[in-house]
């Protein structure tokens, strides 16, 4: 029999079997209770079988791989050149996969050309994907009685004030509040309404069961636990992700459990941007949610740099409001260097679509008609409209006109070209943090990504 240091399977058997002692551990003391702990032991049981369904969809979603899966080296973040058979994977180690996103919209429309009519893309539908290690059950039991059991926690006590705070005075409702944190301090619970009922007894039923029913659709704290299994996809193009997002939930929406999407977002204290796809990869009833992070390469790269920062506040007493507006102000940084790569990808397009749109002359379609891909993500409608309304008047008073073009066009032409690429920023282009930042406005592309950028920031400030 070979030796289990050198055999996947018997290894990742012997993973599973600490794993279970470990939850049975935290059993034991308290620390989580019977539902929680059969939780768990579904997420890291047949290791092996579970992270075979993790390739199993991954080759589902976007076919075979373009090249050989490698060993990836977290301390690096790179691919590591190891020669590997399909034997030796194991979901003690992260591998880095390379596929192409054949449904991607923005597929070889970029390039730049070099001398001698060398042309590069600038833009590639190849798709990274980090598969990560299974998580570390230790740190999964700390998540799920830690910062997943207090929230659970504050949104029952949420609950509690919504639904008795015309029913209790204000004396009765705030002692029945400090006795739900004695109970839920005390011991680990998951039947919120429960503990509520056997503290308020006495109250009406109409209340109870307005009480029951609103506690019940709280989502527990082990139910929380998204990212035992896990991966990471990189694409150069915000479109490209939402692409990848919505053809899974089209291949298999019975699957999908959860779909986040904070490209947008500068409200989180980290202004960190991405989208999560959770999937389900258990069968036969389970439910085991597989999380999927989507990201774009540059801001992945930046990303890199403020991790230490991410650490240094989960793992002590520093000041997080300082570490979190280093991490903020050096991941807008990455925000920027990322929309400086669609101003370039802009540059090159508005000359393309400008020639594409006047010799159509609106007899055929354009070749760049449904580029990008519409998509149900965007900004409200009434950001868009404003937009649309705004530039129109502008092309119309001649602020913005075109300086370089083979022909002179017509105002509707010029309307067109205009329309269709503020379209392309808002479907690629992130919004900043702050509004203390401009690229030059020397190009047609320039002045209207400003202009386009600036109004997104004029809508969030409201």
């Amino acid at each position: 029999m070979p030796h289990p240091e050198n055999d996947a399977f018997l290894r990742t058997s012997a993973r599973d079997a600490e794993n279970i002692a470990i939850i049975d551990d935290a059993l034991r003391a308290g620390r989580i209770n019977d539902e929680a702990a059969d939780y768990l032991k579904t997420m890291y049981s047949n290791g092996m079988d579970w992270f075979r369904d993790v390739f199993h969809f991954l080759g589902k979603c976007l076919g075979a791989p373009k090249a050989a899966v490698v060993p990836y080296d977290k301390t690096t973040n790179t691919g590591l050149q190891v020669p590997m058979k399909i034997a030796d994977i194991n979901p003690l180690e992260s591998y880095l996969v390379q596929h192409r996103l054949d449904a991607d919209p923005m597929r070889n429309q970029f390039f730049s050309s070099r001398e001698q009519c060398q042309i590069d893309l600038s833009v590639s539908s190849i798709v990274s994907v980090i598969v990560g290690a299974q998580k570390d059950v230790n740190r999964a039991i700390d998540k799920i009685t830690g910062k997943y059991y207090n929230e659970y926690l504050d949104a029952v006590l949420g609950v509690v004030q919504n639904v008795c705070y015309s029913k209790l005075d204000n004396h009765l409702l705030s002692g029945l509040e400090s006795q739900i944190r004695e109970r839920f301090a005390a011991q680990y619970i998951t039947n919120a309404a429960g503990v509520v009922l056997d503290l308020v007894r006495g109250i009406d039923a109409e209340l109870a069961v307005s009480l029951v029913r609103e506690l019940d659709k709280i989502k527990k704290p082990y139910l929380r636990l998204y990212d035992v299994w896990r991966m990471k996809c990189l694409f150069d193009l915000v479109p490209q992700a939402r692409t990848f997002i919505e053809r899974t939930t089209e291949l298999m929406p019975d699957r999908v459990l959860d779909i986040r999407d904070k490209f947008y977002d500068i409200k989180n204290p980290r202004n960190y941007r991405d989208a999560k796809i959770i999937v389900n990869i258990g069968k036969d009833g389970q439910i085991v949610p597989m999380e999927i992070i989507c990201q774009v390469r540059k801001f992945f790269n930046a990303e890199i740099k403020t991790h230490k920062n991410y650490e240094d506040i989960r793992m002590s007493d520093i000041d997080i409001n300082t570490k979190e507006r280093e991490s903020r102000d050096f991941m807008e940084s990455g925000v920027r260097q990322y929309n400086l790569m669609i101003l370039d990808c802009l540059n090159d397009l508005f000359e393309r679509v400008g020639w594409n749109i006047l010799y159509s002359r609106d007899h055929e379609n354009s070749m760049f008609e449904g580029f990008p891909v519409i998509n149900k993500l965007y900004y409200p409608s009434r950001v868009i409209e404003s937009l649309r309304s705004k530039l129109i008047l502008a092309v119309e008073n001649e602020i913005f006109h075109m300086r370089d073009v083979p022909a002179k066009l017509t105002k509707e032409q010029v309307v067109k070209i205009y329309l269709y690429m503020t379209r392309f920023i808002l479907s690629a282009a992130m919004p900043y943090l702050r509004d203390d930042w401009s690229v030059s406005r020397d190009t047609d592309a320039g002045e209207l990504f400003d202009f386009v950028m600036k109004e997104i920031q004029r809508y969030y400030k409201k």
